[in-house]
Order: C-alpha cells, then sequence, then structure tokens
C-alpha cells in the first residue's frame, strides 16, 4: 500500500487543530504547496486527504463516486438540515432528487424568471443616490425574498434580517463541529451552542409556519411546496410525506437556495466596484440588450458577458469553497492507495486559484470564460456547483438569478467602495465576506420602465 506524503502526525494532530480551523483556506493551500497534489494528514483520530488536482476531483464525484459516501461537513449538517436532499445517501438520495427535480425544469424555472426581475427591480426602487449600505444584507434579503416567492409561495421579506441573523449564528458554530469532540462540546452550555439552539428554533419555527399555512389552504401553486404536500412516499405504501421529511427538504433549500446566491453577488459588486474597465463592458451589454426596458427570461441567454462576470466572481470566491467525501473501501487515485474510512477533501477555492489552470490566477479577467478558453482546461477545473451524481440541482436556478439580478441592477445602479481596504473572507460552510462590505449607491439614469418593472408579483405580496 504506497499511501500519500504529508506532514508528521506531531504536526498535523489534535494540537494542530485550531490552526486549521481559523485558517482552513491558508492551511490547505500550505499543505498542497508543501507536499503536492495529494496529501495526506490527521485531525486528531480521522486520516484525511487534500486533493488538489482536477483529474483526482473527478475521480471521487464520478469515476469512483461509488466508492465514496459523504464527507464529515454534510454528516453534521444534518443537525440543522435533517435527512434533506444534500445530506441523505445512496437510494435515499436519488428518491429525494427525483421529488425535488421538477420544480428546477427548464421551463419551470423560466417561469420564476419574472418574479426574480420584479423584486430585483422593487429593491433597485427603493435605493437612493448616494444611500452607503452593506451589500451582503441587502443581497440576501433579495435572494431570500426570491426563494420565498419562487419555491415556497411565501413571502419573507419582513423576518430576511432574523433569518439572517440565524444563519450566522448556525455558521458561527461550523469550525466546532468539524471538531474530533463536536459530539461533547456540543452538549456544553457553551454560548455558540446556545445562540445555535436559538438560531435553529427560529428557522424551524419559520418553515413550519410555511407548511401550516399551506395546509390549511391547499392547493397546487405549482412551486416546490405543493410538491412536497402533494407527493407520496413510494416506499411507505403512497403515504403523503410527513411535515418533518416536508421541513428536512424545505429547510435544505430555503437556506441553499438564497445564501450561495447572495455571496456570489455581493463578491460580485465587491470586484466590478475594482474594476471599472469590466464594469463598463458589463454596462454596454446590459444597455445594449436590455435598453430601458425590464429583463426578460430570455435575457438570461443574451447576455454573455454579464454571466462571464458572475463566473469569473465564482472562481475567486466560490460560494462552496470545499467538498469532502469518505471514502467507502480501499480506493487508488493518482497511484497512492487513500485507505478505508479516510475523509478526502477537495477545494473549489484552492483549485479556482490555481496558476496551471488559471493564469495570473489572482486576477478578476472575465474573458477567462470565452468559449475557447473554457475549452481549454479540464472540466473539475471549475466546479462551483460541484459535480457527479450530487451536482447542486438548482445551479440553472441560480444561474438564472444571478445573471438577471445583476442586469436589473447594474441597468440603473454602479455600486462604489466606501472602504478601500480589502474584505477578508470567512471560510464556514459558504465563503462569506468576513465583515460587512459597505457600499454607496451611484445612479445611472432613470428607466422608463417604472411601472412594468413592479408588476405585482403574486396575491401574497399585497
Amino acid at each position: 500500500m504506497r499511501l500519500p506524503p504529508g506532514p508528521p502526525a506531531r504536526r498535523f494532530g489534535l494540537s494542530a487543530y485550531p490552526i486549521f480551523t481559523g485558517d482552513r483556506l491558508g492551511a490547505l493551500a500550505r499543505l498542497a504547496r508543501d507536499y503536492g497534489d495529494i496529501v495526506m494528514f490527521r485531525v486528531g483520530s480521522q486520516r484525511m486527504a487534500l486533493l488538489n488536482h482536477p483529474d483526482y476531483v473527478e475521480d471521487v464525484l464520478v469515476t469512483q463516486a461509488t466508492s465514496f459516501k459523504k464527507g464529515r461537513a454534510l454528516e453534521r449538517a444534518q443537525r440543522l438540515l435533517g435527512n434533506g436532499l444534500l445530506t441523505a445517501e445512496g437510494e435515499a438520495h436519488l428518491r429525494q432528487r427525483r421529488l425535488v427535480q421538477p420544480s428546477f425544469h427548464r421551463q419551470r424555472i423560466v417561469g420564476y424568471a419574472d418574479t426574480m426581475v420584479a423584486r430585483a427591480s422593487r429593491m433597485g426602487e427603493s435605493w437612493r443616490d448616494g444611500e452607503e449600505f452593506d451589500v451582503t444584507a441587502q443581497m440576501n434579503q433579495l435572494t431570500l425574498t426570491i426563494v420565498g416567492d419562487t419555491l415556497f409561495g411565501t413571502n419573507v421579506e419582513s423576518e430576511a434580517k432574523s433569518i439572517r441573523q440565524a444563519l450566522t449564528d448556525v455558521f458561527d458554530l461550523f469550525p466546532l463541529t468539524m471538531s474530533p469532540l463536536a459530539p461533547l462540546l456540543e452538549r456544553l452550555p457553551l454560548p455558540m451552542v446556545r445562540r445555535y439552539e436559538r438560531a435553529q428554533a427560529m428557522l424551524d419555527r419559520l418553515i413550519y409556519r410555511i407548511i401550516d399555512e399551506r395546509r390549511q389552504h391547499p392547493s397546487d401553486r405549482g412551486d416546490l411546496l405543493s410538491m412536497l404536500l402533494l407527493a407520496q412516499d413510494d416506499e411507505d405504501n403512497g403515504v403523503r410525506l410527513t411535515d418533518k421529511q416536508i421541513r428536512d427538504e424545505t429547510m435544505t433549500l430555503f437556506l441553499a437556495g438564497h445564501e450561495t446566491t447572495a455571496n456570489a453577488l455581493t463578491w460580485t459588486w465587491y470586484l466590478l466596484a475594482q474594476h471599472p474597465l469590466v464594469e463598463r463592458r458589463l454596462h454596454e451589454e446590459i444597455d445594449s440588450v436590455l435598453g430601458d426596458r425590464a429583463a426578460r427570461p430570455e435575457d438570461a441567454a443574451r447576455l454573455p458577458y454579464t454571466r462571464m462576470v458572475l463566473a469569473e466572481a465564482m472562481r475567486l470566491y466560490p460560494p462552496a469553497w470545499g467538498i469532502g467525501r469518505r471514502a467507502l473501501e480501499d480506493v487508488e487515485i493518482g497511484g497512492y492507495t487513500i485507505p478505508r474510512g479516510t475523509v478526502v477533501l477537495f477545494s473549489q477555492y484552492l483549485l479556482h486559484r490555481d496558476a496551471r489552470f488559471f493564469p495570473q490566477p489572482e486576477r478578476f479577467d472575465p474573458d477567462r470564460w470565452l468559449p475557447e478558453r473554457q475549452l481549454a482546461r479540464p472540466k473539475f477545473a471549475y466546479f462551483p456547483f460541484g459535480g457527479g451524481n450530487r451536482v447542486c440541482i438548482g445551479e440553472s436556478f441560480a444561474w438564472m438569478e444571478g445573471i438577471l439580478v445583476l442586469a436589473t441592477l447594474a441597468r440603473r445602479w454602479r455600486l462604489e467602495r466606501v472602504d478601500s481596504r480589502p474584505v477578508p473572507m470567512k471560510a464556514l460552510i459558504t465563503l462569506r465576506p468576513a465583515s460587512p462590505v459597505r457600499m454607496r449607491t451611484r445612479l445611472r439614469r432613470v428607466a422608463s420602465d417604472t411601472a412594468s418593472a413592479l408588476t405585482p408579483l403574486t396575491a401574497h405580496d399585497s
């Protein structure tokens, strides 16, 4: 058995765990720099391996996917998400994916586009020239209301701030959940544990309230929640899904469906404010395609540079910065043996900034996404939505939302930095800004289609 190289156990044993969790991205980058594309190390008693090459990522996610199951992070996420689509395994995962998939068919996503544009237009109408705000909070409020409207047929705009704080409290517990001592520490009356428990209780109340309201007024509105309420569990003689089963699926898609897109949009605004030539090209495309009208679903395909800007922002700041899997058996990868039980890690953040695949990797260059340049790179040099049979089910939804929201807001507004200092990253469950991203609005022009942009959304918004 030929094991991968790595640091001596004494350097990455339990005593080194705070270093690994304190600067996760830096620690992983040092491992790859010092030991190569396959590195084995220990965190406490757990054997771990970092894979830092697109071919090895494809091995785990596609070629040898049946030899792996979800990693520690997703296992621990069950505490919040239950047995939803993100955390389920095997046949349960396939069954749940089939259940949810219709909500993300192309025709259904096109139907969501009008809501995406209307919500973004309403936010843009609420901005004032010269106003300062934290763009992270703005994008979270926007994507949260879009997910509430499109997938669950409910208005959660008034609760956006509370939901954002609850998510922050949940995410802050992430380093502790990854500790080998997590089962013990989570039972202690630690302040962050108490905050987590209050946050989960708040999110549960919200989700169960939405489910209860819909059960009292049952109808097929064509959204995800309708499908879940009407679905039958084929493994249980056609019995309807329980509130707990619906809660798990709803919680997963409710949180994942807005947090990642909000982060992607936040980092996009941050980068555009620092690159005026890119911003100018973006505005030229939007002006050419949209003029003075609101965006329509078909415009997502007519805004290639807007998509390239978003893709490049997700290269530098991937909303999901790392993926983990656990080996179910001994596996050969890159000429080395990955022993059964090893947790393998690979990081979008590291590979997206690898100079072998992205020359001048720190440079913000949307032209990397011209078709001929994309073809020159390995498939898994860029994988912001994962890959294989667990690729993000909402990828098409996220692209549509990101492009249309960015185009709608940028048609009328520029955002400029208030503080020129770099915004640090916080690699928790997602790659969040570690501090508020303060920006100032600058009005580009007054659109003539205000009335059409503010077309009423649905009855529950009145």
